[in-house]
């Protein structure tokens, strides 16, 4: 079944953890064999190789740049300049995938259309395609910035990460979005940018949510009913989304998977981490909504983290091919799970770029 994952932090996989993507997940595993600087070394699950192998034809693609203050003790950036200028660096990366065939950015309707058609024809060795996103407007210099991005290809914004933020408060934060934040909504609403709304902390989610009229996702975002955290959207603020024609997508982080998990003490086969409570977290929202049309896959997978938290039943991104035969399993019919794994977030850029 085709796939559209929309959530890859790939760049930074390539500029940060110097992986080649266009190897296999076994080779960056094997490269990566005693290495000791991130705890996900050699515990990757994503390449470009995997997401062929899977299916997974298109997806939203990062660029990420935390820029911090001097009081902000995350690590990150010291200015927006530099934050800017590694967006820019990511972005050359994806450009240098375009030029040898391997990524195909997608910036319209027509774009999005011959891919779709290039995915269902051709069964040779396809570029996978990539929406442009930015998770963090901390990078984001001045308004005109946002404007240039624009013009590079940037499709979608997440105001914020994690902590507070030039433009929002993010995840394990509290604080509204405040005048740069109102500001930087009405850019986003003009130039027909959609707005991520994940890592938005509840009070910058709703003043978000009261002057913002544009399109709204959440790109990578599981439910709170599971796990009682901040990172994860509470019923209402589902209800939100739906109501907005949003698409939520699922995370593959075991840690907002499953209550209770302690970073580097807890492990996914002890937690028992596996796509299961992926799939009940789709029910949820679908449960929510009475339909299947507002969640989908948006796995987050090698997003600073690997096999060492995510699920157990997944190898590679590849495995993603699991999930259409448990939600048949729970009694979800072949449309439903073609809008799951792909089809809600299409309708949505059909409509927004339309």
């Amino acid at each position: 079944m085709f796939v559209f994952d929309a959530h890859l932090d790939l760049a930074m996989n390539a500029l940060e953890w110097n992986r080649d993507l266009t190897n296999s997940v076994a080779d960056i595993r094997e490269s990566e064999k005693g290495m000791t600087d991130k705890p996900d070394r050699a515990k990757n699950t994503v390449s470009l190789d995997a997401m062929r192998n899977g299916n997974i034809g298109l997806c939203v693609a990062t660029q990420i740049a935390r820029y911090v203050k001097k009081e902000n003790s995350m690590p990150g950036w010291n200015s927006p300049h530099q934050a800017w200028a590694q967006t820019q660096g990511q972005l050359a990366w994806y450009r240098a995938m375009e030029e040898v065939g391997e990524m195909v950015q997608i910036r319209n309707l027509a774009e999005l259309e011959a891919h779709l058609d290039l995915w269902k024809t051709d069964k040779g060795k396809n570029p996978i395609g990539y929406i442009l996103s930015l998770e963090g407007a901390d990078s984001i210099i001045t308004l005109d910035h946002l404007e240039r991005s624009y013009e590079q290809g940037l499709r979608a914004i997440g105001p914020a990460h994690y902590g507070p933020g030039t433009y929002a408060h993010g995840t394990d934060s509290v604080g509204g979005i405040g005048h740069k934040g109102k500001a930087l909504l009405k850019e986003i609403e003009r130039l027909n940018l959609i707005l991520d709304a994940t890592h938005l902390c509840d009070l910058s989610f709703w003043e978000t949510m009261k002057v913002y009229n544009g399109p709204v996702w959440a790109s990578h975002n599981n439910c709170r009913k599971f796990v009682d955290h901040n990172r994860q959207f509470s019923d209402e603020q589902l209800m939100e989304l739906i109501g907005r024609e949003g698409v939520i997508g699922m995370a593959l982080d075991a840690w907002m998977m499953v209550p209770n998990w302690v970073r580097g003490i807890s492990t996914p086969k002890e937690m028992g981490v596996t796509l299961d409570q992926m799939v009940n977290n789709i029910d949820h929202i679908c449960q929510l909504a009475g339909n299947s049309l507002h969640v989908g896959i948006g796995t987050d997978l090698d997003g600073g983290f690997g096999k060492e938290q995510c699920p157990t039943d997944l190898n590679t991104i590849a495995d993603l091919q699991k999930i259409p035969g448990l939600l048949l399993g729970k009694g979800y019919s072949e449309m439903d799970i073609e809008n799951i794994m792909s089809n809600n977030f299409i309708r949505f850029l059909r409509k927004v770029w339309g």
